[in-house]
């Protein structure tokens, strides 16, 4: 099934306690294809300046991203500068230089129309609702937002809420939609709004997803070396949506199968700086990851009697 993404391209410089980057890859759309294409084929919608590395495209294209949906436009490349704390939970936005990507007005190709599964990056949520336009008959649409576009164009998200399937955000954007602190009554406001299930990214503390049937939550895997947490959301969502387009299944099981899937995609993009982690793995590295996800999670709960019997 086609797996599509709109989002950022850009080009990151990230400074953290363990190192620092310059113009490296980055953007919504890159993360997600990255973490997305070693599940599922994924085709790209973005745009890039006349000084974006033309090898970072190829390099896309080698791993199974079909590009054709990217437009270069005559000034610079999307570029984004922060910093992290110690903990790697805070960060400071030295720069934000939007580029062409600041007149971004998304056309989808003709063949990718056509796309089951669906992600709409954090972009202007009315370029959100233009490309729902495009498409004709998605069977899986997930859409990723932020407090800039919460507090700035809250109608037009809100609206769009009702035309998506899955809502993912992090546990401050969601409380911030909602007017809620409790992550739980937050995701049940969500719901009520339109989407069909609501996955809440909770950093170090894992994700849950949660719909009218279920809660299911995920930890985070237990890293002892993270670098760059720059794109983890994004790669979370990547895993997350290629494992869903691969499998073509929306049972309750094969979602959960699809949250393990996301957290091990974000376990990996932060190994490394930018997207250089992916370079380095395949199938045989996920699912090995996602395997000691079950070691990680599953226990035996002691027969009833023997409880019983210990009073």
């Amino acid at each position: 099934m086609s797996l599509l993404v709109v989002g950022s391209i850009a080009l990151d410089s990230v400074e953290t306690p363990f190192g620092a980057t310059a113009d490296a890859l980055g953007g919504s759309a890159v993360f997600f294809s990255h973490a997305a294409s070693i599940l599922h084929p994924v085709q790209m919608v973005g745009v890039v300046g006349r000084d974006f590395p033309s090898a970072a495209l190829e390099s896309l294209a080698r791993q199974g991203v079909d590009v054709s949906g990217v437009v270069h436009g005559g000034g610079e490349s999307f570029r984004w500068k922060g910093k992290y704390s110690y903990d790697l939970q805070n960060r400071e936005t030295l720069e934000t230089r939007l580029g062409v990507f600041a007149e971004f007005d998304p056309v989808i190709p003709e063949p990718f129309r056509r796309a089951k599964y669906v992600f709409l990056g954090n972009i202007d949520p009315a370029l959100q609702h233009r490309v729902l336009d495009q498409i004709s008959e998605p069977s899986l649409v997930a859409c990723d937002t932020m407090n800039y576009w919460i507090h700035g164009k809250r109608r037009v998200l809100t609206d769009l809420l009702e035309r998506i399937d899955v809502l993912l955000v992090n546990d401050s954007e969601a409380r911030e939609l909602s007017g809620d602190w409790n992550v739980y009554r937050a995701a049940r406001w969500i719901l009520r709004h339109g989407p069909r299930m609501v996955v809440v990214k909770q950093g170090v503390y894992g994700a849950v997803l949660v719909d009218a049937d279920q809660i299911f939550y995920i930890p985070a895997y237990p890293l002892e070396q993270v670098y760059d947490p720059t794109g983890a959301g994004d790669s979370f969502a990547g895993g997350f949506m290629g494992h869903l387009a691969r499998s073509d299944d929306l049972s309750p099981a094969n979602l959960r199968r699809a949250m393990v899937y996301g957290a091990a995609m974000g376990s990996f993009a932060v190994e490394q700086f930018s997207v250089r982690r992916f370079e380095e793995i395949g199938v045989a590295e996920v699912t090995a990851r996602v395997r000691e996800f079950s070691d990680l999670v599953r226990f035996d709960i002691d027969p009833e009697p023997s409880l019983a019997s210990g009073m």
